[in-house]
């Protein structure tokens, strides 16, 4: 009776969860708030220190803990070794550096501040090295920086640290004396290498058979099934012998990166560990102590800014060191100056393994928390405040000087499509001129021989030097619409004799050009997806001519039915009419045409 009073008990805790975040989650992201930020707004919330609808929020921290498991085995599981060396001298360089330093630089403050002892020191100082990969990579991804040089270095360094969790892990227990309870003989070890030996062998030579075995009997849901209980079994495996389970599910990752059915695993453990990694933070926002930031807001809201700083500093110095930019440098420092999500994983281990008390955790916790939550109002200082002061300082990149061609084609856009087009000509011995407003791609393209001139099209004198108005031809292949348009309509009516050929991004694209006038338009996917469709018809069965023919009445049709749509397209209603009624006489017209093909069929039949 007790048992299933209990489990009533969780389970409703759980329903109640998962209710307030599939509420608060999405709202706070609506806001501009990271999920897992979200998350743990959520656990303050229900928690014992919020509206206390849940009271004991450790049996779910245990059974939560699992998820930080599950993300270690997927993180390992990304480790491919060709991968690893590819990268290998930011990853281990400038990562290993920026944790090395970090650490040891927070450590001592640590120390000398609070006057905490060495092993404490450590775990905190290191912990507090640790940034987050889920709201770095968030914000970046979403400012489209991730492939800028500041947002590839704050990858490498993040996934150095997510490798460095690991050791700072597995050194848990032996900086908490825990180990002396243990009789760590020679053959202990024999034992842990053994068990390591036995895993490697194991990886290669039983589990890639079975998965493959698993995967010919087409029961999908098994192979998530083998992928959890590979995972969990090695944990266990890792805690019988007193090593951390997380280290264990790590290095299962790692041995099955280079796997045949690393895409299915990970897709078939992606759910299983997001769902739990949530539960785990909303744990931690539990365990959170709310009353400390109202009895010491100073304090942590002090040693937040103070952690922020303190990062800021040592990183940007750092980045400066290797090489790098001053503005790089700044951008990296601003980017991963926060605590990270490995923090609370970190510290929570470390309270179970009592190097830390519970105030000491709450208080830690609260820090990095409040950390994570200045990280966007710092993007936006950043980008308010230091990128102004760098573009004004940086000196601005004057257009080129263009000489006075005579080249029968002007081609405008220098991009996917321009260089295609390009290549064209240039095969035919055919001259142009090519103006691109990106001075990035200007740089890029000239690596590989082209001629290019940096430019802005919208400028008339622009145009004017790259010879416009003695060509015969003007190619339009600018992605930007309205920039496309502005240019579009200047040409049109300042050269009319010139032949316009243009790109449209899509249908309204389309429309626009042709307002201002351009006779010659071609939509981007439009062709590609034609000849696709075409193909897709001859791979069901159907005949080449067949194929042919009804997509040639497509296309027929879908002109005839652009120009019918040119007079409403700002009109959505009428759009969505005229779609629709376009839609129905097209559909009478294949199913006729269809009739008609088994119709000459059957006469051949017979």
């Amino acid at each position: 009776m007790f048992a299933a009073a209990t489990t009533n008990s969780l389970l409703l805790e759980v329903c109640i969860l998962l209710g307030a975040t599939l509420i608060l989650v999405p709202l706070g992201k609506r806001f501009g708030i990271a999920t897992v930020l979200g998350y743990l707004l959520t656990g303050l919330l229900l928690g014992p220190s919020g509206l206390h609808v849940v009271n004991n929020p450790n049996h779910l921290l245990h059974f939560s803990e699992f998820g930080v498991v599950l993300l270690l085995f997927l993180i390992g599981l990304e480790l491919q070794p060709s991968r690893l060396w590819a990268l290998r001298q930011l990853i281990f360089v400038m990562g290993g550096l920026q944790m090395a330093v970090t650490g040891a630089v927070l450590m001592a403050l640590v120390h000398v501040v609070f006057g905490l002892a060495w092993a404490k020191s450590f775990v905190i100082g290191f912990g507090l090295a640790l940034s987050s990969t889920a709201f770095v990579l968030q914000l970046l991804t979403e400012r489209r920086q991730l492939s800028t040089t500041h947002g590839q270095q704050a990858f490498t360094i993040l996934l150095f640290q997510d490798i460095a969790v690991i050791p700072l892990l597995a050194a848990l227990p032996f900086l908490s004396g825990v180990q002396e309870q243990q009789h760590y003989d020679w053959e202990y070890f024999a034992k842990v290498i053994s068990i390591f030996a036995g895993l490697v062998f194991a990886s290669r030579y039983v589990v890639r058979p079975f998965f493959k075995f698993v995967a010919n009997s087409q029961a999908t849901e098994l192979l998530t099934a083998v992928a959890l209980f590979i995972v969990l079994g090695v944990s266990l495996l890792m805690d019988y012998i007193g090593l951390s389970m997380a280290l264990g599910a790590f290095l299962t990752g790692v041995l099955l990166a280079d796997s045949a059915y690393r895409h299915e695993i990970e897709s078939s453990i992606e759910p299983f560990k997001g769902l739990l990694l949530g539960l785990f933070f909303i744990s931690v926002g539990m365990l959170t102590d709310v009353k400390l930031i109202v009895a010491k807001p100073l304090l942590i809201i002090g040693a937040a800014l103070g952690l922020i700083a303190v990062k800021f500093a040592v990183l940007s110095v750092l980045a400066r060191a290797l090489g790098n930019r001053w503005d790089n440098s700044l951008r990296l420092g601003v980017t991963l100056a926060q605590g990270g999500e490995f923090a609370f994983v970190l510290f929570s281990v470390a309270r179970g393994q009592h190097l830390l008390n519970h105030k000491q955790q709450s208080t830690l916790d609260l820090i990095v928390t409040v950390s994570m939550a200045l990280t966007p109002l710092a993007f936006w200082l950043w980008g308010r405040v230091g990128e102004a002061y760098f573009a004004k300082r940086a000196p601005a990149r004057d257009y080129d000087t263009i000489p006075d061609h005579a080249h029968p084609v002007v081609l405008v856009g220098f991009g996917r499509m321009g260089q295609i087009i390009g290549r064209v000509l240039r095969m035919h011995n055919i001259e142009f001129t090519a103006i691109e407003k990106s001075a990035n791609q200007v740089d890029f393209v000239r690596k590989f021989g082209n001629s290019v001139f940096y430019g802005d099209p919208r400028n008339p004198d622009t145009l004017r030097a790259a010879g416009l108005g003695k060509a015969r031809l003007f190619i339009l292949a600018i992605g930007d619409i309205e920039h496309s348009v502005t240019v579009a309509d200047y040409v049109v009516r300042t050269y009319p004799e010139v032949t316009i050929l243009a790109r449209a991004i899509n249908r309204q694209h389309y429309y626009r050009l042709r307002e201002v006038g351009v006779k010659y338009i071609w939509r981007e996917t439009y062709l590609s997806a034609l000849d696709m469709s075409r193909e897709s018809l001859e791979v069901l069965g159907f005949s080449k001519e067949f194929a042919r023919k009804s997509v040639r009445m497509f296309r027929d049709y879908d002109d005839e039915l652009i120009e019918q749509q040119q007079a409403i397209y700002d009109d959505e209603a009428k759009l969505i009419e005229s779609a629709q009624s376009a839609t129905a006489e097209l559909e009478s017209l294949f199913e006729s045409d269809l009739n008609e093909a088994k119709a000459l069929m059957t006469q051949k039949d017979d």
